[in-house]
């Protein structure tokens, strides 16, 4: 829901947050489609240009962190970042190498850059990739993930794009 000072997450319900990774300038249909339904949007870099920025802030409040292919232009993207959706503890960045080793008080961790879907739990974190939904590289599947969260419980959906396009 919008308020007049911005916008806002509902309370009592459930929370649809889209955790995109590598789009390199480029927006799916097929991910906007389900951007439509997201509340909050998580991307963890390689995001290319500002215009892509701009047009995932078109759909819903954006936490997002610079990757090793956002020059110039994204000087003021942080490299981490730390934020709660819907009772969940994110940790963002986008290369896993930049983890730090001591993630008391996060649930999360979102991370990209090898473009591969990755799901893990460790040590009660979930470690989370949601691959590439941009140009397709390295001849992988193209994925992002929706999760739907709620009073710090969550769960995640792995979503594949079919392989017909570029």
């Amino acid at each position: 829901m919008r308020s007049g000072t911005g916008w806002m997450e509902s309370e009592g319900n459930m929370t649809r947050i889209a955790i995109l990774s590598d789009t390199h300038g480029l927006l799916r249909p097929e991910v906007t489609a389900r951007l439509e339904q997201a509340d909050v949007i998580l991307h963890a870099g390689d995001i290319n240009t500002r215009a892509i920025v701009e047009q995932l802030e078109s759909f819903a409040p954006l936490h997002i962190v610079r990757g090793n292919n956002d020059k110039d232009w994204a000087a003021d993207l942080p490299h981490s970042l730390t934020c709660t959706v819907a009772g969940v503890r994110f940790f963002m960045v986008h290369n896993k190498k930049d983890v730090p080793k001591d993630l008391t008080g996060t649930d999360v961790v979102v991370f990209g850059h090898s473009h591969r879907y990755a799901q893990e739990e460790r040590d009660g974190v979930l470690w989370l990739n949601p691959g590439s939904c941009g140009r397709r590289r390295f001849d992988q599947e193209i994925t992002f993930a929706i999760m739907e969260a709620e009073n710090g419980r969550f769960q995640v959906e792995k979503v594949v794009i079919p392989q017909g396009g570029k």
